[in-house]
């Protein structure tokens, strides 16, 4: 959103918004921007999200994995996880014969990785950037 556009909306002047945006990207809470691109006009438009077991849970092994999985273009959102799986990707890929290879060349072969369960997305109900503003608390920013 254009600063003018921000700062009417909030009910300030356009220097005084810019500003206030500057203390927050240089406090770290603004840690950037992000464009959301339409996946099926980028031709990535099979979502598919993949929980991941490994063989131990080690902080060697953990580190291990999400290096690897850092330098997989195709893994757009890794997190590690509670419950019944170690990690859940959310991967992106062209078609699903993308993903059998994505499947059988890349994340069946990460290091350490026991089992892998996928599910496709059918289509997107709902994306947000990922955090909700409404209700944000800046307690520790002075704006």
């Amino acid at each position: 959103m254009p600063v003018a556009k921000l700062a009417e909306r909030v009910h300030l002047s356009e220097s005084s918004c810019a500003r206030r945006m500057r203390m927050l990207e240089s406090s770290g809470l603004i840690a950037g921007y992000t464009a959301l691109l339409d996946p099926s006009l980028s031709g990535y438009g099979v979502s598919v999200f993949v929980n991941v077991s490994l063989l131990r849970q080690e902080r060697a092994d953990l580190e291990r994995f999400e290096a690897a999985v850092r330098e997989v273009p195709q893994i757009l959102e890794c997190y590690l996880m509670t419950g019944q799986h170690d990690y859940t990707l959310l991967v992106s890929v062209n078609d699903m014969a993308g993903f059998e290879r994505l499947h059988d060349t890349v994340l069946t072969r990460l290091p350490g990785v026991v089992s892998v369960h996928s599910s496709m997305a059918i289509r997107t109900v709902k994306r947000e950037p990922p955090m909700p503003s409404e209700g944000l608390r800046i307690a520790d920013v002075e704006v």
